[in-house]
């Protein structure tokens, strides 16, 4: 199925989706691909919010790009394979049948799919600016992120389809 297809039937029902990618069997491309997507589109969605941070402040727009490009692009994706492994092991802890592969897509795919939230906040951030509005698209996206990332480790480690 194309990913946009899959991040609507996520909203729908995340755990049939994982269930449909670990149906296809561990490729770890296929992971990274799924991460460098997700981090790749948190980086654009930094785009509005950093324009508007530069013009407010004075700062180097080129500068504070480069910044979100290295911590987005390059170094969350380190962080969240240590998060996988961190998740795997308490999916474990509370016996749960969990591979390596399946905690690492439950967590890349939450990501992805609940980026065009995180779309969303970029333009609230870079249009609206800091307030109300920008604290609950935040946390409409951290909700939804952690909605998807659960029922994907439940899907993962019990087999639970929700």
């Amino acid at each position: 199925m194309p990913v946009t297809t899959d991040i609507l039937a996520t909203y729908r029902g995340p755990g049939r989706v994982i269930a449909r990618h670990l149906a296809e069997g561990p490729r770890e491309d296929r992971a990274l691909v799924i991460l460098l997507g997700g981090c790749v589109v948190m980086f654009i969605a930094q785009w509005p919010r950093l324009a508007r941070q530069s013009y407010q402040t004075g700062e180097d727009l080129q500068m504070l790009m480069g910044g979100s490009l290295m911590a987005l692009v390059f170094l969350l994706p380190l962080l969240l394979y240590v998060v996988g492994v961190l998740s795997y092991l308490l999916v474990r802890l509370f016996r749960g049948r969990v591979t390596g592969y399946g905690a690492r897509i439950a967590l890349f795919w939450a990501l992805l799919a609940a980026s065009p939230l995180m779309l969303l906040w970029g333009l609230v951030a870079g249009f609206i600016g800091e307030g109300i509005e920008m604290t609950l698209t935040g946390s409409l996206w951290f909700i939804i992120f952690a909605w998807f990332w659960i029922a994907g480790l439940r899907q993962a480690g019990w087999g639970e389809t929700r």
